[in-house]
């Protein structure tokens, strides 16, 4: 695989994607010893920008993003890495950061409607009689 880093001054981005999910998690910028770190330790590890230094997802939250697959795209200026999340990707906590859950967005929907109906439960129902047992 043939990356070009001197497209945009030795960094190209690096979109992350969960490699079960395929949500896109976040991006980052990786110069050629990001990279070579990243193939070499199994972790995904960025150039920052404003540091001016290395640095390995997760190495001060734990949070690791863990090498599945890298693919470089039609022009070799772009990367998109495959990982596996240990946990929350964003510094704010969120899954991504875009602020979205990773999770089927279907369980969103049944939480509503199941909050729905619990609210038009009529008050002495054997249901509602269950839920307040706990």
């Amino acid at each position: 695989m043939k990356i070009d880093f001197e497209k945009a001054n030795g960094l190209v981005p690096a979109v992350i994607q969960d490699a079960k999910t395929k949500k896109v998690l976040m991006l980052g910028y990786m110069n050629d010893e990001a990279y070579n770190k990243t193939l070499e330790s199994g972790l995904v590890t960025f150039y920052s920008r404003s540091r001016k230094r290395l640095w390995t997802k997760g190495e001060t939250s734990a949070n690791f993003l863990e090498l599945v697959e890298i693919k470089v795209d039609c022009d070799q200026d772009s990367l998109l890495v495959l990982a596996n999340p240990t946990g929350p990707v964003c510094h704010t906590g969120s899954d991504t950061c875009w602020d979205e859950k990773n999770r089927p967005g279907f369980l969103d929907e049944l939480e509503s409607i199941i909050a729905q109906r619990k609210k038009m439960l009529p008050e002495n129902s054997y249901v509602s009689s269950l839920l307040k047992k706990g």
